[in-house]
C-alpha cells in the first residue's frame, strides 16, 4: 500500500527526482515554494526535453502567505505578428502544421514566467535566492550529463521509429536528431546524457539574465535560426512578448474553494468538471464502480463541449466564464447526464499531451502550483543550431478557418491545455494539484479530487488508484474510454453496455498522466507523485 511521504518544513514534487532534488535544495538554503518551483522547473527543462523545454511555455498558481491571496501567471507565447491564416494558406496549407519552423510560431513564454516569478519572490516575499542560484542543477546536468529516465527513453525510441530520424529524410530535425539522438539512434535508460549547447544557454541566462532569452545574444540565435528558415517569429515579437499576472477563475466544491487559471488554459474545463458533480452525491457510488466512472465521463463531455465551444484567447475572444462556472449552469448540465446511457461522442480529441507538473510549499504557508510544456513530444522538433533548446509547437494548436473560436491571428494566445489547480480550505491552501496530459489533464484532476474529497483517500492513494481517460490514441478517429487494466473487467463491461467503447491498457500507463499532489494540514505537508512518472514527492 502506497504511504504519503510527510514532511515539516517544505516539500517538492515533480515527475523527475533530479528535479525533485534540486527544488528541495532551494527550500533547504532558505528558498521559499516560488523559488523551488524554479529551480525545479529549470532542471525539468534539462532532463525532460521530450515534454518541456526553455523553449516552451508555463503557468503559475502561486498562493502568497504574506499578501494572503492566490495569483496566477500567464507565461504563454502569442503568435507572431506575420502569423495570418493567408500566410498559410499562401503556402498550400489547409491545416496548422504539426511539426517544423512553421508550427513554432508563437514565442516562448517559459523564462518570462521565470522572471515574473523571481522578481515577485525578492520583492514581495523577500527571498535572498539569486537568478543564477535557481539555474545551477539546471547548468550541472546539461554540461556534465544525467542517467536517461525510462519516460525520456520511451519517448525518445517513440519518436525515432514515428519519424526514421535522419537529416536526409527530415531536415527540419537535423539540429534535433544531432542533439537529442546521438549516433542517429533513441536515447536508452540509464545512458549518460549531456547537452553542452544547452549548458551554454543556461549559463548566458545565469550571466546576462532573462532579457538574454527575449532581447540579448541567446534571443539572435533562435531568432535568426527561425527567419532563416522561413518562420513566422521576428524579433520584434520576442521584444514585446511578455508574461501576465492573471486573477484565478474558482467554485466551491463540497465546501472548500476549487481554483485554477482562466483562459486561455482549459482550467475552465477542469472547474465546470468539479460544478457538474456538485449536483451528485457521490458517495452513493462505490469509487471505481462503473457508475463512478461513467458519472466523471459524462461530466467530462459536458465541460468539453464548453471549452471547445468559447476557449481561446480572452484579449481576442469574449468568453463568459462567470456564466459558465454558475451554479445554475452546472445544473442544466448535471440535468442532462443519463445515469444508464452515455452522451453522443464529442468530435475526436487530441492524442497529445506532453507536459510537467510541480507542485511546491514551504513551511512560511507559500504554495505553488505550476505546469510547463512544450506540447507535443519534442514539441516543433525545431532547435536552433547551437542552442539546445527545442521550441514549443503549441501555436498548431490554432485553426486556420476564420471561423473557428481558436482562428489563427497574430499576437494572439492560443488554446492551451496547461492548467495547474489548487484547493482551498478558509482562504488557505488545502490541496496542490495538477497533471500532464493535455485532454486529460481535467479528467486526472477531477478523479484525483473526488478521491481524495468525497472518498477521503489519502494523497498517496488517490493518485496510486486506477484511472480513466477520455479521449484517443494515435490512429484513432473517434473517442474511446481508456481503463487502466486494474479496473475490473466487469466494469469495463458495464461501461460498455450504456455505450462507452472501451480499450484497456496496462498498470500505470503514463497515457493517464502524471500527476502531483501536497496536502497541507497545520504543521504538516503530505506529498505524493505519480508511480506512472520518474518523479519524486520530497522535502524535509
Amino acid at each position: 500500500m502506497p504511504t504519503p511521504a510527510r514532511f515539516t518544513h517544505g516539500l517538492v514534487t515533480s515527475p523527475n527526482y533530479l528535479a525533485t532534488l534540486a527544488g528541495v535544495d532551494i527550500l533547504r538554503r532558505g528558498g521559499n515554494a516560488l523559488d523551488a518551483s524554479l529551480a525545479t522547473a529549470a532542471t525539468l527543462a534539462c532532463v525532460y526535453p521530450h515534454m518541456c523545454t526553455l523553449g516552451g511555455d508555463g503557468f503559475w498558481l502561486i498562493y502568497a502567505k504574506s499578501k494572503g491571496r492566490l495569483l496566477g501567471l500567464n507565461a504563454s507565447g502569442r503568435s507572431g505578428k506575420k502569423a495570418t491564416i493567408s500566410a498559410y494558406e499562401n503556402l498550400g496549407y489547409t491545416d496548422m502544421p504539426k511539426r517544423g519552423y512553421l508550427a513554432a510560431n508563437t514565442v516562448p513564454g517559459l523564462v518570462s514566467g521565470f522572471e515574473a516569478v523571481h522578481t515577485f519572490s525578492q520583492k514581495e516575499l523577500n527571498s535572498k535566492i539569486s537568478w543564477a542560484n535557481l539555474f545551477e542543477s539546471a547548468r550541472l546536468y546539461a554540461r556534465d550529463g544525467f542517467p536517461v529516465s525510462a519516460s525520456l527513453a520511451k519517448w525518445s525510441k517513440k519518436y525515432f521509429e514515428a519519424n526514421k530520424l535522419a537529416p536526409a529524410q527530415n531536415p527540419l530535425s537535423e539540429e534535433l536528431a544531432k542533439v537529442f539522438f546521438p549516433g542517429y539512434s533513441p536515447l536508452k535508460v540509464g545512458q549518460i546524457f549531456c547537452q553542452p549547447d544547452l549548458a551554454k544557454s543556461i549559463e548566458r541566462l545565469m550571466d546576462y539574465g532573462w532579457a538574454d532569452f527575449y532581447e540579448g545574444e541567446l534571443a539572435s540565435q533562435i531568432i535568426g535560426d527561425i527567419e532563416e528558415h522561413g518562420g513566422f517569429l521576428g524579433r520584434d515579437d520576442f521584444l514585446s512578448h511578455k508574461a501576465n499576472w492573471v486573477e484565478p477563475i474558482s467554485i466551491n466544491y463540497r465546501g472548500y474553494t476549487a481554483a485554477n487559471l482562466p483562459p486561455n488554459t482549459q482550467g475552465l474545463a477542469s472547474l465546470v468538471i468539479l460544478n457538474i458533480l456538485n449536483n451528485f452525491h457521490l458517495t452513493k457510488y462505490a469509487e471505481g464502480s462503473s457508475d463512478y466512472y461513467h458519472l466523471l465521463i459524462e461530466a467530462t463531455k459536458e465541460a468539453f463541449l464548453d471549452r471547445d465551444t468559447y476557449l481561446s484567447d480572452p484579449e481576442v475572444v469574449d468568453i463568459p466564464v462567470k456564466e459558465l462556472l454558475s451554479v445554475k449552469h452546472g445544473q442544466a448540465q448535471a440535468a442532462r447526464i443519463n445515469l444508464k446511457l452515455a452522451q453522443k461522442d464529442l468530435g475526436p480529441l487530441d492524442p497529445h499531451g506532453d507536459t510537467v507538473y510541480v507542485g511546491c510549499v514551504d513551511r512560511d504557508g507559500n504554495a505553488v502550483s505550476m505546469i510547463q510544456s512544450i506540447y507535443y513530444d519534442f514539441g516543433s522538433a525545431v532547435v536552433p543550431k547551437n542552442t539546445g533548446i527545442i521550441l514549443q509547437n503549441r501555436g498548431c494548436y490554432f485553426s486556420l478557418d476564420p471561423k473557428h473560436v481558436n482562428a489563427l491571428c497574430p499576437e494572439k494566445r492560443t488554446f492551451h491545455t496547461l492548467n495547474p489547480a489548487m484547493l482551498l480550505e478558509d482562504g488557505r491552501p488545502y490541496l496542490i494539484y495538477g497533471t500532464m496530459g493535455g485532454e486529460g489533464q481535467p479528467q486526472t484532476q477531477a478523479q484525483l479530487v473526488t478521491r481524495i474529497l468525497d472518498y477521503h483517500l489519502d494523497v498517496a492513494q488517490a493518485i496510486d488508484r486506477p484511472r480513466f481517460l477520455y479521449g484517443r490514441s494515435w490512429g484513432n478517429q473517434t473517442n474511446k474510454v481508456f481503463l487502466e487494466a486494474r479496473i475490473p473487467k466487469s466494469v469495463g463491461q458495464d461501461l460498455g453496455s450504456r455505450g462507452h467503447p472501451i480499450e484497456y491498457l496496462a498498470d500505470y500507463e503514463d497515457l493517464m498522466g502524471m500527476a502531483g499532489l501536497i496536502l497541507c494540514k497545520q504543521d504538516l505537508f503530505e506529498g505524493s507523485n505519480d508511480p506512472r512518472s520518474d518523479g519524486l514527492a520530497l522535502g524535509f
